[in-house]
């Protein structure tokens, strides 16, 4: 073929995109070929961004998925959520930092742009980094200057518009006139927005019902919220049942009781078993069964044909205490031999069990059947209690064995994967939030060329941006400051004199002692004594804790 061929190719061109002898991209053809154009989708995501009303974003998302094909539809949920459907295609921010020149009009379109993402990630061996660059320096070269702007922030993880899991979600069943529990349901079982929206948008109920659960497709983690004291955690377990009374739900009879489980600080772990093959998922559904082959072997044993099981993974050392939480997070993560590092596996749900599937019964039938195939060595430790005097007996037992504390349970709920509800509340000593770092200052003195002084913020679920909720630089150790210098200047936006402005990804558990009012702050509150207790790499920026979340404390 000849350069300058409009059409699809052998080396990975797309149509109404001009291919020069090399298979670059460059900027010709048109919407000739129909498809929504990605600036199209650049002008939604700048409308979402400008309004702050939920309503309005909705409506706004919603017409611009009716304007998608089915195929188109997870494209387009996936680009306005803020994700690539490939997740992670190797281009970091330093490729992005040189773009060529805009196109002079657009002629991209979504479907063009995500095979071009598909081909850019599957560059792989000598010379990838460098074909990488060059393939998204094209394509950026055939965009205009709107859509680098949505593709370069898109690529850098910084597309902040507010289209958040529940406004899109929200959006999706508008746009296909689904039910909105319905489509939730559909999410928690396929473990995908994406995809579920191409079957609500071309198949409406009927293709959501034909949803299940299936083994071996991670569901997304029931998550717990959180309470300050015990009291206060079966307060709200007790307020979860009355609703539900007040539903027409029979719930009264376990009102006043709750389980009370050990709170590990240790790595989510759900485990799919069919046959004695086993498969290993992390909390953000990666696939990590490669590198923990003492788990698959405990696992298989177990006298089950097929189950999906929920749990906890932490490195222990002799004694039974756990070791700190990087030890068990680097083994998990990495290829560290599994005699240096053993890790124990603790259970406690299960949502599949041999054919039958187990998320809509209550937790006390759940936890029945994950005991009738679960060794007591492997269950989470749990006391089923109407007495808080118990439950706190319970809470210091964990703490004296080095755990961070408890969660209390509702006996009567079901699990509701991906959310966060009063059915599971945790219960630590200490007040803590996992926070998101926004920007850092150089230190000074002793800690002259380290970065230092973070700027911590909390999620804001109306806007999807990040609220500053102080600074602090206590906590840190020497290599501590010796990693987050190199790590949030990877994550680099900007800079002055004294400031690294970073890209709100990196996830930091902060220690405090209370919350005050500030007008120094937008979110017009501060933490008291703020301190740094670890970073949460496992934890994606999507799931820090929320400005609500902060203000509450401040009232209670």
């Amino acid at each position: 073929m000849q350069p300058g061929y409009f059409g699809p190719r052998a080396d990975g061109c797309f149509p109404r995109i001009r291919c020069d002898a090399r298979g670059a991209w460059n900027v010709g053809g048109g919407r000739d070929n129909g498809g929504v154009l990605l600036a199209e989708l650049a002008e939604v995501s700048r409308n979402v961004a400008a309004t702050r009303a939920r309503l309005a974003k909705i409506d706004a998302l919603a017409a611009a998925l009716r304007a998608a094909t089915p195929h188109e539809a997870p494209i387009a949920v996936a680009y306005l959520s803020g994700e690539l459907p490939q997740r992670q295609i190797g281009v970091g921010w330093a490729a992005l930092r040189d773009r060529p020149p805009a196109a002079a009009g657009p002629s991209l379109t979504i479907t063009e742009v995500d095979e071009a993402f598909t081909r850019i990630g599957a560059q792989a061996g000598k010379g990838s980094t460098a074909l990488r660059r060059q393939l998204i320096g094209d394509l950026l070269g055939a965009a205009t200057e709107a859509e680098q702007y949505f593709l370069v922030r898109l690529l850098s993880g910084e597309l902040r518009q507010g289209a958040l899991d529940g406004v899109m979600t929200e959006a999706v069943a508008r746009a296909a006139s689904v039910p909105v529990a319905q489509l939730r349901r559909a999410v928690m079982l396929r473990g995908s927005l994406p995809a579920v929206a191409e079957a609500a948008l071309s198949g409406g109920s009927d293709a959501l019902a034909e949803f299940g659960l299936l083994v071996g497709q991670p569901l997304k983690p029931m998550l717990a919220a959180s309470a300050p004291s015990i009291e206060a955690a079966f307060a709200k377990i007790a307020d979860g049942a009355e609703g539900a009374d007040a539903d027409g739900s029979d719930g009264q009879a376990e009102a006043a009781r709750a389980a009370v489980e050990w709170k590990l600080d240790g790595i989510r772990i759900q485990a799919h078993l069919t046959n004695g093959q086993v498969r290993l998922y992390t909390r953000t559904l990666d696939d990590t069964t490669a590198r923990l082959p003492e788990v698959v072997a405990m696992l298989g044993k177990l006298p089950v044909r097929t189950a999906v099981f929920d749990g906890e993974l932490i490195a222990l050392r002799p004694d039974g205490r756990p070791l700190p939480f990087q030890d068990t997070a680097a083994r998990a993560a990495s290829d560290v031999p599994v005699e240096a590092v053993p890790l124990s596996l603790f259970l406690f749900d299960v949502l599949h069990l041999d054919g039958t599937d187990l998320i809509d019964l209550p937790d006390e039938q759940r936890h029945a059947a994950l005991a009738s195939v679960v060794p007591p060595e492997l269950l989470m430790p749990r006391l089923v209690t109407d007495s808080t005097d118990e439950a706190t007996a319970f809470f210091r037992d964990a703490l004296a064995h080095g755990h961070e504390g408890v969660v209390v349970k509702s006996l009567s709920s079901p699990y509701a994967a991906g959310r966060r509800g009063a059915g599971w509340i945790k219960v630590k000593p200490r007040h803590t939030l996992d926070l998101v770092v926004l920007a850092v200052e150089w230190g000074h003195g002793r800690r002259h060329g380290w970065l230092s002084n973070l700027h911590l913020g909390a999620r804001d679920p109306q806007t999807g941006g990040w609220v500053m909720l102080g600074k602090t630089f206590k906590g840190l150790t020497d290599e501590l400051l010796t990693w987050q210098t190199a790590k949030l200047q990877e994550l680099e936006d900007h800079r002055d004199d004294w400031t690294v402005y970073v890209r709100p990804e990196l996830v930091v558990e902060i220690a405090f002692d209370g919350v005050q009012r500030s007008p120094r702050y937008p979110g017009g509150v501060a933490l008291r004594f703020a301190r740094v207790l670890r970073y949460r790499e496992d934890k994606p920026a999507a799931e820090a804790d929320t400005i609500d979340t902060v203000r509450a404390l401040a009232a209670d």
